[in-house]
């Protein structure tokens, strides 16, 4: 018998990876949902999913959690700055269980990208490569949801401010990652493999004249640089030094740091990743 565990399952990518695994017929009982809150996980207790608690920061709890568990999913941590140490004890407490194979949710081209966030993803991959623990690199581009998130406040301002300039944006919906995750952990060959996973490519532009299309509301990108976004950011709230952080994250993107020219993603998963017109249809509705 195999039993997948799901990290983070109570966050809406791991809700979303075990209503994927149900669905490939994945029986309830073989489905562990590791949560930090079990409270928060009653409704999926209620439809028979084991749940049971384990939290990155509190290494005690990772043992039990990871009881009998054959193939683990980790899904990142999101606190940013502590996520290598919380990784490497579900890590080392996977192998110590004996954990057949982690699948791990990273980033695109995490040991090659300029985006910052990759950093404590290179660093975890590093962990898990030198665990000996057979594993799988899933390298999640961004979500199309950052963008369709913000979808009314696109309408309200009739623009998207932005300073990714012409850079591509290979997003895919958080369903799609989901169930990239449920067809890796479920399926055969993907042993030490990466995947970097990305649906069809959009720039800023492209993406307000989808939005002009669907929803009949006029939407355009205005482009401005770096160090401008920054102090937008900053009137609107953040601290200064997430500010240049987020701003810094579109000046990656217009240096191509988000997209990626490989099908592996709808090679996983059966299927085109989702079309943005799709995603902003849904969340226009």
């Amino acid at each position: 018998m195999t039993t997948y565990a799901i990290t983070g399952a109570t966050g809406p990518l791991g809700r979303l990876v075990i209503d994927a695994l149900l669905a490939e017929g994945v029986p309830a009982t073989d489905v562990v949902a590791i949560a930090r809150t079990p409270s928060k996980a009653a409704d999926l207790a209620a439809r028979g999913v084991v749940v049971r608690e384990g939290d990155y920061s509190r290494p005690e709890t990772l043992p039990a959690a990871l009881r009998d568990v054959t193939n683990l999913l980790l899904i990142s941590g999101n606190e940013v700055g502590r996520r290598v140490p919380q990784h490497t004890a579900v890590i080392e407490a996977a192998r110590a269980a004996g954990v057949a194979r982690i699948a791990y949710t990273s980033i695109l081209r995490a040991d090659s990208t300029e985006l910052s966030l990759a950093a404590e993803h290179k660093a975890t991959e590093i962990v898990l490569r030198e665990s000996g623990v057979p594993f799988t690199l899933l390298r999640n581009g961004w979500y199309t949801e950052n963008y369709t998130g913000q979808l009314g406040q696109y309408l309200e301002r009739g623009e998207i401010l932005g300073a990714a300039g012409d850079g591509r944006i290979a997003a895919a919906t958080r369903a799609d990652y989901a169930a990239a995750a449920a067809a890796a952990l479920t399926g055969e060959g993907h042993d030490n493999a990466v995947y970097e996973l990305g649906g069809t490519p959009f720039t800023l532009t492209e993406l307000a004249t989808t939005i002009t299309e669907v929803t009949g509301t006029k939407v355009v990108y205005r482009d401005v640089t770096v160090s401008e976004l920054a102090g937008v950011l900053q009137s609107a709230g953040l601290d200064e030094g997430t500010a240049h952080f987020v701003a810094g994250l579109d000046g990656a993107i217009a240096r191509g740091g988000l997209d990626t020219p490989g099908d592996d993603l709808s090679r996983l998963i059966g299927r085109p990743g989702t079309p943005p017109a799709d995603a902003v249809r849904t969340a226009a509705s």
